[in-house]
């Protein structure tokens, strides 16, 4: 394995070396819906990653850069998956900005389309940008300072606030020795171009002990266990409460939106403020509906899960084809949108394997309940 892909591995985890990992409880069931239900809106030579499906039903997706796309951002056209803005954005420029790692995206009600780069684990550029969707104009760029996401930060996945003007993000980070980075909750004014750091490395945001386990086989590199930090998030629809949790985290958190905003708040005082909101399973991605319903894409059971305003978790679907289920979307008339990056197959692995396992699916249900499309 390449040092490069080695390293990459240690940076998408929070390993505490020599400690053995325990089992995560088991807190999947019977699915409520059939499989079948769940319809194929795309397969792909290679995994996607996040995805962000607007009102009038255009779906767009990133490919999972741990696979080395030549396509980073794109749109799926006829089944096909066409680069977005351009093909010229796709590939490394001078003195311009272009897509390197980009894995989260989100269309806002403002019809923009947001990216997220995690410039290499903080080694290169992480940036933020939009674009119209009509157009393909960019219409926003942040390049994130080193104090904010430097080596070793994880810039994963976001939300964006109802006005477009505030948007939280999950710094999964890498708190390893040697590496450095922690996790956090990035907090950034679209208006002010200003990013704040904050519950940097609070209990909430932190990996649990338990290993990451897919298909039955712990996840480990040269032995070590991957434990991987803050990545799901969600904003519930009034923007009130921010919903988040570590990927191989037992608790679901949520905090006042409000309260991140507050930059008089020190995160001691933050950090007391913080809801202990559910327990739930392993989690890459996670939406909310409009009624309050919490989503989860478990990839230890193959499976989509939903916690309900009673606090409750209850299992919706559950097969062998959800092979790493991640990132989510609302679309309109009720859909559920979610990719399948399948990252047992694809993290540490070689072009040719990744080939071998295609094609890669685009899956979306509907769940009985609506959602803010792009959400």
């Amino acid at each position: 394995m390449a040092l490069k892909r080695i390293l990459t591995v240690i940076l998408v985890s929070t390993t505490f070396f020599g400690c053995a990992a325990s089992h995560f409880p088991d807190r999947s069931g019977d699915a409520r819906y059939d499989a079948d239900t769940a319809e194929v809106v795309a397969e792909l030579a290679k995994p996607p990653g996040n995805i962000a499906v607007s009102p009038d039903h255009r779906v767009f997706f990133t490919f999972h850069p741990e696979a080395n796309p030549e396509i980073k951002v794109a749109e799926l056209i006829e089944g096909r998956a066409v680069a977005f803005p351009h093909s010229d954005f796709q590939q490394r420029q001078k003195a311009r900005p272009f897509f390197d790692t980009v894995l989260s995206l989100r269309v806002d009600l403002q019809d923009r389309l947001w990216t997220l780069d995690h410039g290499n684990f903080g080694r290169g550029k992480p940036m933020l940008l939009a674009f119209d969707i009509q157009t393909g104009e960019m219409l926003h760029r942040y390049d994130f300072p080193s104090d904010i996401a430097g080596f070793g930060s994880f810039l994963n996945d976001f939300q964006v606030t109802a006005a477009g003007d505030v948007i939280f993000i999950a710094d999964t980070g890498a708190p390893v020795p040697v590496i450095g980075g922690s996790p956090a909750i990035i907090v950034y004014d679209v208006n002010k171009k200003t990013a704040r750091r904050v519950l940097v490395g609070h209990a909430s945001v932190k990996a649990s002990s338990h290993a990451v386990r897919v298909e039955g086989e712990k996840l480990s590199i040269m032995g070590i266990p991957i434990r991987i930090a803050l990545d799901s998030i969600a904003l519930d629809r009034e923007g009130r409460w921010l919903y988040y949790g570590a990927l191989n985290g037992e608790n679901l958190y949520r905090v006042l939106a409000e309260d991140l905003l507050d930059p008089d708040l020190g995160d001691a005082e933050l950090g007391a403020r913080i809801e202990k909101y559910a327990k739930k399973t392993m989690s890459d991605g996670i939406t909310i509906d409009l009624e309050g319903n919490i989503y989860l894409s478990d990839m230890e059971h193959s499976a989509i899960h939903m916690i309900t305003p009673g606090r409750q978790l209850h299992t919706l679907l559950k097969d062998p084809r959800f092979r790493w289920p991640d990132g989510f979307s609302f679309g309109p008339d009720g859909w559920l949108y979610f990719t399948c990056s399948d990252l047992m197959n694809v993290i540490g692995k070689s072009r040719r394997h990744v080939a071998a396992n295609a094609p890669y699916p685009i899956f979306r249900f509907k769940p009985g309940y609506e959602g803010i499309p792009g959400h």
